[in-house]
């Protein structure tokens, strides 16, 4: 009997990202283990490049991120961001939640699939991505 294992899209993630990202993945094993298990297989397998590569259409961090949930057909839009600028009534969602480690380093049009905390099956599809340069330029200078 063989187990069939759902292809996963290729991602990007710039080096800048990597580093940080691996940190919280590391740093969150013990309180939040199965999405930092997550993350850092999604960091493990991405394709790194550099930090000031031009990503247009690719999600990072601080990335404005229209999705459609494939399981309710919802669309939603969001910020996503690391862990202290989390705030659900501004919309800005975790990378340190399923949803969160399943979009970073998506491109417009791919869709992944992952598990959620009660271990049900998700889909989601990248509907269109908007990166802030001015973000990119103010997270690299703290």
């Amino acid at each position: 009997m063989s187990h069939r294992q759902t292809q996963q899209p290729s991602i990007l993630i710039t080096t800048d990202d990597v580093n940080r990202l691996t940190l919280l993945a590391n740093a969150s094993m013990t309180r939040s283990p199965r999405v930092a298990h997550f993350l850092a297989r999604e960091i493990d397998r991405a394709n790194v490049v550099p930090g000031q590569a031009d990503l247009q259409g690719v999600v990072r961090m601080g990335s404005r991120v229209k999705y459609r949930d494939e399981t309710t057909g919802r669309v939603r839009e969001v910020t996503l961001v690391y862990p202290h600028e989390a705030d659900i009534d501004l919309s800005r969602i975790s990378v340190l939640t399923p949803i969160g480690a399943a979009l970073i380093g998506l491109s417009v049009g791919q869709s992944i699939e992952f598990q959620t905390p009660t271990r049900e099956k998700r889909s989601l599809t990248v509907l269109d991505v908007q990166t802030d340069p001015m973000a990119r330029i103010r997270e690299s200078s703290q």
